[in-house]
């Protein structure tokens, strides 16, 4: 029993990474989507179109992937090491329910951010890429969710590690 739910909290931080990938692939989607046509419009639109593309992979290729790094190499370990090598069900637990946490808020924060770069991505035409420096702020606040899930799960599994 005790070592499936030791496995439990080891699939947690996985999870995590393939829910912030599957954001992301749903955020470029979206973003690509519009400036293909966009693209074939106005070749000229061809580098803010491929930054608006690129933006949802941050979360994905930094936080999903350093919350999944310091999980599995610093604090799971740590966990394992300061009860003999097996979790207790509340703590392994709580460590799939904070990486569940900071995937969903990865693949949501993604996801929306690959709509407001679409939409960006769809004005490039009209304003002569005029739109392109508000579509990146406007993006950014859909980032900060990203931020703030990694920020706030981590901090969450910090406190874990006292128990």
């Amino acid at each position: 029993m005790a070592d499936w739910i030791t496995t439990l909290a080891f699939i947690g931080p996985g999870l995590a990474e393939g829910l912030a990938a599957a954001g992301t692939t749903l955020g470029i989607a979206e973003a690509t989507s519009t400036g293909m046509a966009v693209v074939a419009e106005d070749p000229g639109q061809r580098g803010r179109v491929f930054i608006l593309a690129f933006l949802p992979m941050t979360q994905t290729l930094v936080y999903g992937f350093v919350y999944m790094f310091l999980m599995y190499y610093m604090l799971l370990p740590g966990m394992l090491a300061k009860h003999g090598g097996m979790l207790t069900p509340e703590i392994a637990g709580a460590v799939f329910g904070v990486s569940l946490f900071v995937g969903l808020a990865e693949m949501v924060s993604a996801w929306m951010q690959g709509r407001v770069c679409g939409q960006a991505g769809a004005q490039l035409i009209k304003t002569r890429g005029g739109i392109f420096g508000t579509g990146i702020i406007l993006a950014a606040y859909e980032e900060l969710f990203g931020i703030l899930g990694m920020v706030f799960g981590l901090v969450i599994a910090f406190l874990i590690m006292t128990w």
